[in-house]
């Protein structure tokens, strides 16, 4: 007796060859009816025997296209309607429910025809299909159908056209589907703008790149400045000309033979190289073989990327290794519509390796590492958003606007939270423009309309004035900056509280006008209780002492010896610039020294203190060289007290007083290094036992940009653990702030729920 069902399909369904495999699906099982995609997601009716219907069913549940991701089937029974054929019907619209895929890597097949001097597409640098290739870069509006992408300038060719409308071919429906007849075409450009004709341009680029000259390639989501790795003269160039002096250049090596010569490569880090998510991955340098330290200076970390566009397996034919940056000038946003590029990249590029497809979305390299064999992500971007975050609860329509740095912002729907991609440090107008572009994207590729708006409480970050400006009658909800870290590290463990929240970042502003960012928070998403943190210490001249880590360990001395810190008899303070005896009156005097608990700033003092660097070129920097100066081996541990109160409080001046002794002995730096990462790993260890006495909760959260410091991670973990506490660490989202917009938009949503429609800050 036949049977008919109606299917209702939520998930990554569309532009991933979802309705392919559902047609041929149906004829193998000789079912009849009709697929379709909508705003809503895919919609199927399906008639036939009822044990070919179930079987039918299950085969969506547990197969489908490599980048399918089937989240619900909503299933209900119907009369017989008498189809007699299966067909793939015409997409329509309607409120948008469906999901969007992230940019993928060349798939096997298409790799392989790339190179198939027999293939029509051979060398054909925008080869693709339903596996692979562009999708949220080019996409301006679901459903996700061609005439809805920048390809729809394109016209298809015949033999395009009839593999696009052949639902037994791998390009069916494939909407960035091309050929060198009908599709994109490369080109170059000099710096001047000027078109040059060239009979080969793979030759041209290839010349110029071997010459030592540095090409803007335009890639999926934007430019990369892209130059020989293995040219130090090049690589020198392209620092000068960026104006980015010492934070590491990511680099593209030919394939993952090529990495293995140059990096030490773990089986999971392989696998994510490889993955069609192909993100920046962090690995560690091999001893034997160098690349020019000007690529990762004082760094024993690499980030290393594979080829994920044809575009690129064509550019590093002859290349082993080629420096991949993003194509901006230091601080801003990456270029990625054509005439911006060939304006802001002009006094950096020689050569524009340009094509007529348009990016309708930037979108940066994501950035990944692997510790104790699973992925943490740094930064969440290309190859991952705008897949969405699942939560482990239903929320309304909610926008999270982030902080300042690696800012990202978040809408909430259901049981989606849609995390952007990377924006970038909100601090000028080229980015403030990209986020609020984003955020209007995002809103009509997902249909949200949000009813509460969620922000930063530092009054200052323009994140935070873009909410207070929102239109409409929504709910604006102040949320505290490391509130929001352990409310992110719940959600990315799909976890409720309560938990002791270790936030651990350079700045966010506190209830109390300073700046913390040594914090131990009791808390939920709906509320914190800060129970303890570092001891105030004061920032000479507010903001510069980031960019200038001296002032910190003078400031940090200066607390814990008073007038008797121009005594000690070690180099740091032999060395201390003229300034210091104004700065010395400006603290006493309180001016422009706001206090600050920032465990941040603490990492930053010790590596000025023991030598590692006095001023910094890149955010984190002194931080990121004082954890790769390590010497492997070191247990020893530098005193400290907690001190109760109201809250309680830890004292580093016992620490100071200890690594000042050390500095006089002639102790190693690497020792001393080791020592401090002991030391901050053996605080949080006590701190939370004093916290778990006190109030019994046994669960920590590690959340915060220090906490991308592997090796004090590790060591916390490991210590809480054999303590007996259970241990949150971040995976889905990023520790520092670009996973901050998730906890703002849980803490939201729980404010709301809790005490009713009300503005003001989340505390």
């Amino acid at each position: 007796m036949s049977k008919r069902a109606a299917l209702r399909v939520s998930g990554i369904v569309q532009g991933v060859g979802f309705r392919p495999f559902v047609y041929n699906l149906a004829v193998k099982l000789e079912l009849n009816g009709w697929v379709k995609n909508t705003a809503r997601g895919v919609f199927i009716e399906i008639e036939g025997e009822p044990e070919k219907i179930n079987e039918f069913i299950f085969c969506l549940q547990n197969g489908g296209p490599p980048l399918a991701r089937v989240e619900k089937i909503d299933i209900s029974y119907l009369p017989p309607a008498g189809y007699e054929t299966f067909e793939i019907q015409e997409s329509s619209g309607g409120e948008t429910s469906t999901l969007v895929s992230p940019d993928v890597g060349t798939c096997d097949d298409c790799r392989a025809e790339l190179f198939d001097p027999s293939d029509r597409r051979y060398r054909y640098p925008f080869i693709n299909c339903t596996n692979c290739g562009p999708r949220f870069t080019i996409v301006e509006k679901i459903p996700y159908d061609r005439k809805n992408t920048t390809m729809k300038e394109f016209t298809l060719c015949p033999e395009c056209a009839a593999e696009y409308h052949d639902p037994s071919n791998r390009r069916f429906h494939a909407q960035p589907n091309a050929c060198p007849v009908c599709g994109p075409k490369v080109y170059l450009k000099n710096a001047r703008g000027e078109l040059i004709e060239v009979k080969d341009v793979w030759q041209r680029v290839k010349e110029e790149l071997k010459n030592g000259k540095i090409v803007a390639v335009k890639g999926l989501g934007g430019y990369h400045l892209c130059c020989d790795a293995l040219n130090n003269e090049a690589v020198s160039a392209l620092r000068s000309r960026k104006a980015r002096w010492e934070k590491p250049f990511a680099v593209m090596m030919r394939n993952i033979e090529t990495v293995r010569r140059f990096c030490e490569l773990e089986p999971v880090e392989c696998e994510l190289l490889e993955s069609p998510r192909r993100p920046i991955v962090l690995l560690k340098k091999r001893n034997d073989v160098v690349l020019p330290e000007e690529i990762a200076p004082r760094n024993r970390r690499l980030g290393v990327m594979l080829p994920y566009t044809p575009l690129h397996y064509l550019l590093m034919e002859e290349f082993q290794v080629l420096v991949m940056t993003s194509g901006n000038i230091s601080d801003e946003p990456i270029a990625y519509r054509d005439e911006d590029a060939l304006e802001r990249l002009k006094g950096i590029a020689d050569l524009f390796l340009m094509h007529d497809r348009k990016i309708y979305r930037r979108c940066d390299d994501s950035v990944a590492l692997v510790n104790q064999g699973k992925e943490v992500l740094i930064r969440r971007s290309r190859g991952y958003a705008p897949e969405p975050i699942k939560l482990h609860l239903h929320v309304p329509h909610i926008l999270a606007c982030g902080a300042e740095q690696k800012n990202t912002f978040c809408l909430t729907k259901g049981d989606n939270a849609f995390i952007s991609h990377h924006i970038g440090d909100l601090k000028n107008l080229p980015t403030l423009v990209s986020f609020e572009e984003g955020i209007n994207h995002f809103k009509e590729l997902f249909d949200i309309s949000p009813e509460i708006v969620a922000y930063d409480l530092h009054p200052e970050y323009l994140s935070t004035k873009y909410a207070h400006d929102y239109p409409g009658n929504v709910t604006k909800i102040g949320v505290q900056h490391h509130h929001a870290h352990v409310a992110s590290c719940l959600a990315d463990n799909r976890e409720n509280g309560p938990v002791i929240g270790v936030s651990f970042d350079g700045t966010g502003y506190g209830t109390d006008g300073c700046l913390w960012g040594g914090e131990f928070l009791l808390c939920d998403y709906e509320n914190f209780q800060r129970v303890a943190h570092f001891a105030y210490v004061p920032m000479p001249s507010g903001s510069k002492a980031i960019e200038e880590p001296w002032r910190m360990a003078a400031s940090y001395l200066f607390a814990t010896y008073g007038s008797e810190m121009d005594k000690l008899d070690i180099s740091f303070v032999r060395a201390l610039p003229g300034v210091w005896p104004a700065l010395k009156q400006a603290i006493l005097q309180n001016i422009n020294a706001p206090l600050t608990s920032s465990c941040g700033r603490l990492f930053d003092a010790v590596a000025a203190l023991i030598g590692i660097r006095n001023t910094v070129t890149y955010e984190g920097q002194a931080a990121v060289e004082l954890e790769q100066a390590i010497t492997p081996g070191e247990t020893v541990t530098y005193p400290f007290e907690i001190r109760s109160g109201s809250q309680w409080q830890i004292d580093w001046k016992p620490l100071f007083r200890s690594l000042v002794e050390d500095i006089k002995e002639g102790t190693e730096t690497g020792r001393m290094a080791a020592r401090f990462h002991n030391t901050v790993a053996r605080i949080i260890l006590e701190t939370c036992l004093s916290i778990r006495k006190e109030y019994h909760v046994d669960k920590v959260a590690l959340t915060g940009g220090v906490f991308q410091n592997i090796y004090l991670l590790n060591l916390a973990v490991q210590l809480l653990t054999e303590h007996g506490f259970r241990v949150l660490t971040h995976s889905r989202v990023p520790p520092n702030d670009g996973g901050l917009s998730l906890g703002q938009a849980l803490i939201a949503y729980h404010k709301v729920l809790k005490t009713g429609k009300e503005n003001g800050p989340c505390v």
